[in-house]
């Protein structure tokens, strides 16, 4: 295959195996030369062949012909009196990360009451999502209520209905768990082979955090509920779309389920649905329910119009599945990954993230060549049921061409599809749980490009 037509995005099949055979000996070599040697010979090889700033001898930094003026002069911070107590009384982040931020894709229909804004998955690290940067989908936009006003009611197939404050619920026994909240509509575009140039874009309506609240089965049984003959439960939130979704008792009766007023060890933020909102592990984001309101008990499934007309995945026969909720086992590189730029062959670390709502991630296996040949990723700790894990692989850029694909399993032993596998299924006309495997086609200049490879 040409140059030419890897560069153009025209991609069926993987460029040849960028690694040298002596490469990828050195890379897998058993005994012979541990990884920091490897990373040590990477970074060396590639100062021999620039004119670097840095060289290296014997694995440490020295300066070189000249100095570097960073380190010889001392720097006003290190002369200087800085800065007192932050006077706003809430910290904020460095005036230098100021274009680390959620954002709008410019390709949807832009109102100020039913919006999306993406996660920067491409900037974040380890697995946990800043409050300020998590992902944000609003039915009928966002309220900052006031907590001592809000109640939650309990009713249906109970003995007893049943009205908490907030602070009735914040008296109970809590709970924090970390898990992974996903809009079921991420990557969508992906499924009409809409190239969007980044990672925030393709996977971004994606984030993890820690979660506080009281497990929804203690409420229910607080109210008598039936939960022999009680098999879901009708969770409603109190913004104005009334956004209303049927969850499985078998969910709640876990104690997975929970009834959350903090995130992230602070309350929740109003974007995110202060000051209550569900927390469904595993489940599809718009079962999260924002500002929940109320919860009732039933013993059939509500067919709400947020279940009979939305939220639903169109087969290639035609018809629709319903309640697909379960968000299966996914993965993406978010480093190098679309609209970064590697500036000069090397090492690199290829990182990114996992994340299945069946359970624990299992393995994470990486490609350089566009699935032609994989390599088994680290996966870094905590490795927590339906949270986000994080994978890293060491990698030696030749400055050819490259095609990056990671590759999740979940402790139940599903896989992760490739697009010809998930479509053979579920067709080219859906929208909703797309997870397939992402492509980040890295051009011999460094430009790093979304692919599709069927």
């Amino acid at each position: 295959m040409s140059q030419d037509s890897i560069r153009s995005g025209r991609v069926q099949k993987a460029p040849e195996n960028f690694l040298s055979r002596t490469g990828i000996k050195e890379v897998f070599a058993e005994g012979k030369k541990g990884r920091r040697d490897f990373i040590r010979s990477a970074f060396a090889a590639a100062a021999a062949g620039v004119a670097a700033p840095v060289a290296l001898a014997q694995g440490n930094p020295v300066p070189s012909e000249g100095g570097d003026t960073n380190i010889l002069n001392l720097p006003e911070h290190a002369t200087g009196l800085g800065q007192g107590v932050a006077t706003e009384g809430y910290g904020k982040p460095s005036k230098f990360e100021a274009n680390l931020q959620r954002r709008q894709s410019p390709g949807l229909t832009q109102t100020t009451q039913s919006s999306v804004s993406f996660a920067p998955l491409q900037s974040l690290f380890g697995i946990v999502t800043p409050s300020g940067l998590h992902f944000e989908r609003h039915h009928q936009g966002w309220w900052d209520i006031d907590p001592s006003k809000h109640r939650f009611m309990v009713n249906g197939m109970v003995k007893k209905n049943m009205v908490f404050t907030v602070d009735e619920i914040m008296r109970l026994p809590s709970v924090s768990r970390f898990h992974f909240i996903e809009c079921g509509a991420n990557t969508a575009v992906e499924w009409g082979n809409v190239a969007v140039p980044t990672v925030q874009y393709t996977h971004g309506m994606l984030s993890c955090s820690e979660f506080t609240g009281v497990p929804l089965i203690t409420l229910l049984e607080l109210a008598g509920a039936d939960l022999k003959n009680g098999k879901f439960v009708l969770a409603e939130g109190g913004e104005g779309s009334s956004m209303t979704r049927t969850i499985p008792m078998s969910l709640i009766t876990s104690g997975e389920v929970i009834v959350a007023y903090g995130q992230n060890g602070e309350m929740l933020r109003p974007e995110n649905g202060y000051p209550l909102r569900l927390v469904v592990p595993g489940v599809q984001g718009v079962s999260w329910i924002k500002y929940l309101r109320r919860v009732e008990v039933g013993d059939k499934p509500y067919g709400s119009k947020d279940e009979a007309i939305h939220y639903m995945d169109l087969q290639p026969g035609g018809l629709h599945r319903q309640y697909s909720n379960l968000q299966e086992v996914k993965s993406v590189v978010t480093t190098p990954s679309g609209g970064q730029v590697l500036l000069d062959k090397g090492f690199y670390n290829i990182t990114g993230l996992a994340w299945s709502g069946k359970g624990k991630i299992k393995r994470v296996d990486v490609s350089t060549d566009g699935g032609r040949n994989w390599r088994q990723a680290r996966l870094e700790t905590p490795v927590l049921s339906k949270a986000l894990s994080r994978f890293n692989l060491d990698w030696v850029w030749d400055g050819k061409a490259a095609i990056l694909q990671s590759r999740a399993q979940d402790e139940t032993g599903h896989v992760q599809p490739t697009y010809q596998q998930l479509r053979a299924v579920r067709g080219t006309r859906s929208i909703y749980h797309n997870n397939a495997i992402q492509s980040w086609l890295v051009q011999d200049n460094g430009e790093v490009k979304n692919v599709q490879v069927s």
